[in-house]
């Protein structure tokens, strides 16, 4: 029994490691009035686009920057649970 449990946790650890890297792959953004924040599934911010218009108002771009962030971590967060909560259905459907 202790073996078997062993090599589930080795499992799990393994499926864990590959369904980061698989995150890595998933790009998700946010948006706000034309500001784009773009991130990956593991949470990280890839890029930040700005419109033209709106570069002399320091303010509003901090705050649009700010929501926008927000936005795409926010659907970072959720891909990041989809992919996790599928991992641990494959390894242990009996917990879930």
């Amino acid at each position: 029994m202790f073996g078997n449990m062993m090599g589930k946790l080795q499992e799990m650890k393994q499926q864990m490691e590959n369904i980061k890297n698989k995150l890595e792959t998933i790009h998700v953004s946010g948006e706000s009035q034309g500001v784009v924040v773009k991130a990956n599934g593991n949470r990280k911010v890839l890029s930040i686009s700005v419109p033209a218009e709106i570069i002399g108002d320091k303010e509003m771009i901090e705050e649009l920057i700010l929501t926008a962030t927000n936005r795409a971590l926010a659907e970072a967060e959720k891909v990041n649970e989809r992919e996790m909560q599928s991992a641990a259905m494959g390894i242990m459907p009996g917990l879930m």
